[in-house]
């Protein structure tokens, strides 16, 4: 890597503000913001609206959508699509 071109790169705390779970990591995003973190060192924090605390697919409350369902209702209110050519 060529010296003096790359932002710095050092350690972050990441918030989800929904979850109350934060996470030290290493990144070059930087904030004004600091926290005070478990190990007694100050870092600099990011705010994030979701992370894998709060995301429906990680913490299992996904809704799973019924797509055959959806088709056949879709055809009992317009029809079963006669101008339409169905995929074989």
């Amino acid at each position: 890597m060529k010296p003096g071109i790359h932002p710095a790169y050092g350690p972050v705390v990441f918030r989800d503000r929904a979850a109350g779970h934060a996470f030290l990591t290493r990144s070059t995003a930087t904030s004004e913001n600091t926290v005070e973190w478990e190990d007694g060192h100050t870092y600099p924090v990011i705010d994030v609206e979701i992370s894998s605390a709060s995301h429906p697919f990680y913490t299992g409350t996904a809704r799973v959508l019924d797509t055959a369902g959806r088709v056949e209702r879709f055809e009992r209110r317009y029809g079963t699509g006669a101008a339409l050519p169905r995929p074989r």
